[in-house]
């Protein structure tokens, strides 16, 4: 059994680094987990938080996207808690 909550750290990664990061956690993604949070950052730009939305907001396994707590996270919902 994995993790409800998934977090994935991103800070100092290339697009294509945290694609395959993302992709992974997606693959390893279990029935009890409902989470990924993305941890980007955003002192040094929206690169990587607009790479998420435009990668995964059609992605099968994501039910949605949303903003973390705080303007360096955004959150994959891959299903209701």
């Amino acid at each position: 059994m994995g993790s409800p909550i998934v977090n994935l750290d991103l800070h100092g990664m290339f697009r294509e680094d945290a694609i395959k990061s993302i992709d992974r956690a997606l693959k390893n993604a279990d029935d009890s987990t409902y989470q990924i949070k993305l941890i980007h950052g955003y002192n040094r730009g929206t690169s990587l938080k607009n790479m998420i939305i435009d990668e995964y907001k059609y992605h099968p396994k994501v039910l949605r996207i949303q903003p973390g707590d705080n303007l360096g996270i955004t959150v994959l919902v891959l299903r209701e808690l």
